[in-house]
């Protein structure tokens, strides 16, 4: 499937893959109730708050852990310090949520595609793409709160950036790309080997994969025996970044690894503070 096919088929249907895999820079989950609640205004706008609500109207105290502000902003930035002259300019955000990691990658990348299992997701891309902004309701305490808008920076040039509804474990033929980037996704997958294996195939010679995790293995997302951590195997612990490196240093050499805190919003007086994991990774 050449590339104006794929293009054309996101912009007439805007549905790739659809499957039962569960992801994003937010959070997806495997039974229905869930599923239904990251279709949900409360999902959507928790979401929307937490890639575009500016730092000062995010959190209201000074002692808030600021570093951890705008992950997907620096989850662009990460993709935009490895990104090798010469190789093909074209980015994946899989599990993108509300898009903004998406938008910010069109900064580096000349084309990006952001994927995303929840229709409602997806839908707010769209908008943010045509029109390049879009409300949300910033909750402060039970059903009180505000209306905000969403704008993305007038600098992106927003026809470089593509949406569709999609399933990380079950990818259809998007092409080639210089760099796929994973946001806190591998531990929310029902089957993270499923994607993983796709990998080497998707990426260029001196193309990246960039993931962040905080290694939340649960049942609830991902059935035990598909863990890629967080367990003990022969009286030995095993744990998600080690398996990374195993399942994938036949195609990929590492490159760096770091620390990225994040902070999402439920209430003006209730956040959720973690710390993901940051690896990068270049294409043999």
């Amino acid at each position: 499937m050449n590339r104006e096919t794929v293009y054309a088929a996101l912009a007439g249907v805007g549905t790739l893959g659809l499957g039962i895999g569960i992801y994003t820079l937010g959070k997806r989950w495997m039974c229905q109730n869930s599923e239904e609640y990251y279709e949900s205004n409360k999902a959507l706008d928790e979401y929307m708050a937490f890639h575009y609500a500016p730092p000062d109207e995010y959190i209201k105290y000074p002692f808030c852990p600021r570093d951890a502000l705008d992950f997907p902003v620096r989850c662009a930035q990460l993709c935009a310090q490895h990104k090798l002259e010469g190789v093909l300019s074209r980015a994946l955000d899989v599990g993108c949520s509300v898009g903004r990691t998406t938008f910010e990658l069109s900064k580096t990348y000349d084309e990006v595609l952001g994927i995303d299992f929840s229709r409602a997701f997806v839908s707010k891309c769209q908008q943010l793409k045509v029109t390049g902004q879009t409300s949300y309701f910033l909750v402060s305490e039970g059903l009180l709160g505000e209306e905000k808008t969403a704008s993305i920076d007038p600098a992106i040039d927003r026809s470089k950036v593509h949406f569709s509804v999609g399933d990380a474990c079950s990818l259809p033929q998007l092409g080639k790309f210089g760099c796929v980037f994973a946001g806190n996704l591998i531990c929310r997958l029902p089957d993270p080997m499923k994607f993983l294996s796709q990998l080497s195939d998707m990426v260029v010679p001196g193309g990246i994969v960039v993931f962040t995790s905080p290694y939340t293995w649960l049942t609830q997302y991902t059935p035990k025996d598909h863990w890629l951590g967080g367990f003990k195997k022969d009286g030995k612990d095993v744990r998600g970044s080690d398996s990374l490196r195993e399942i994938l240093s036949p195609h990929f050499e590492f490159l760096m690894e770091e620390d990225m805190p994040f902070l999402i919003r439920e209430t003006v007086r209730k956040h959720q503070w973690g710390v993901a994991h940051a690896t990068v990774w270049k294409r043999k």
